[in-house]
């Protein structure tokens, strides 16, 4: 029988997919994280791989879903969050732009995590999968950690009650050499997202308790500097706050360019504006590679903090990140892009096998 007609659409997913493999998987395995720094990398989305200097890993939002797959379905149904923030009725074309680069399946790596843990209950920042797996190949006491609708959506898919922490602005979680702290949320989107529909127009609620059921931001402590994560939020005046409450060393925040009628994502001068408030040494963008319709120009934040850094007197710099790439924090805090390793480090460890020297 020829080889084409053993191949069928599992056997080529299975040889495709995850695009990585278990590159990233191995990568994260085997480093070996210095005294006095932090190593981090981007699994897409706001989804990040946190490792100390005592090898601890952790990792918050990571996502291995996608967005749209067909175009069966024309509208949203009443009390999505996009339909209730426009008031429009046709459903976004937000396919994923990115590969996925982790297998969460693997053994290697994921039996190393040391906590999950979600910023917001949306679901590109809580995946059924990951915690399938997590659930089969991680360690069996691991905590889950997150506000209270995180928890209820993972309960629901089974995890396990006593695996579970529910958290709110103002805790502080203990995760070996990591310190926790919980801050608030600034995700307004959360708020008008609705489990079940209602006709909200003109009614008054306590959007302070809403939020902070439903999201929270986090700073992780370690000993090679602290790291703070925004979540999904939009600018807010509040973070000024965080930065006198905190040291940061390093932020990241969902940056994207909002469609019209839609206020979802940082802006290039939000973010700015966000790391400036955080008193943060180094701001990086996420979220705008994930969806192909808020994809934005990163190149943006860069001109713009050319143009703005000398006149406000900036103390932090940008660093713009590819998806899969790894961050140390501080080695890598005055760089700018990030490049993936670019290889051929070994050339000429023997002579070329070419006809002739001037071949090429």
């Amino acid at each position: 029988m020829s080889k084409i007609q053993d191949i069928t659409k599992d056997s080529w997913l299975r040889s495709s997919f995850p695009e990585w493999g278990t590159y990233l998987n191995e990568e994260i395995a085997k480093t070996v994280v210095e005294e006095k720094t932090f190593a981090m990398w981007w699994m897409g989305c706001m989804g990040l791989w946190l490792k100390t200097d005592q090898q601890t890993n952790i990792c918050v939002d990571l996502w291995f879903g996608n967005g749209k797959r067909d175009q069966q379905k024309t509208e949203y149904q009443q009390g999505h969050q996009m339909r209730n923030m426009s008031g429009g009725k046709l459903i976004q074309p937000n396919l994923r732009a990115q590969p996925i680069v982790l297998d969460p399946f693997s053994d290697i790596a994921i039996p190393d995590l040391d906590a999950v843990l979600s910023t917001h209950y949306h679901g590109d920042h809580v995946d059924v999968n990951f915690m399938a797996a997590v659930m089969k190949h991680g360690k069996k006491d691991i905590p889950f950690i997150g506000p209270e609708k995180v928890i209820e959506k993972w309960l629901s898919w089974g995890v396990p009650a006593e695996r579970c922490i529910t958290v709110k602005p103002g805790d502080e979680v203990k995760v070996k050499d990591i310190t926790i702290q919980v801050l608030d949320s600034f995700d307004r989107t959360c708020l008008v997202t609705q489990d079940e529909y209602e006709d909200v127009r003109g009614k008054k609620f306590d959007f302070d308790a809403e939020m902070n059921s439903k999201a929270v931001n986090y700073v992780f402590q370690t000993t090679g500097g602290n790291l703070y994560h925004a979540g999904d939020s939009h600018y807010s005046v509040r973070f000024a706050k965080h930065g006198k409450m905190f040291p940061i060393d390093v932020a990241v925040g969902a940056y994207g360019e909002n469609p019209i009628s839609i206020q979802d994502k940082l802006t290039s001068v939000d973010l700015l504006r966000m790391a400036e408030a955080l008193q943060t040494k180094v701001v990086i963008p996420l979220h705008h590679d994930i969806w192909s319709n808020m994809m934005a120009d990163t190149h943006e934040i860069l001109a713009l903090y050319d143009m703005r850094k000398y006149r406000l007197q900036y103390t932090f710099v940008p660093f713009i990140w590819e998806v899969g790439g790894k961050f140390v924090y501080p080695q890598d805090q005055n760089k700018r892009q990030y490049q993936h390793r670019r290889g051929f480090e070994d050339s000429f460890a023997e002579e070329p096998n070419v006809p002739y020297k001037s071949i090429l």
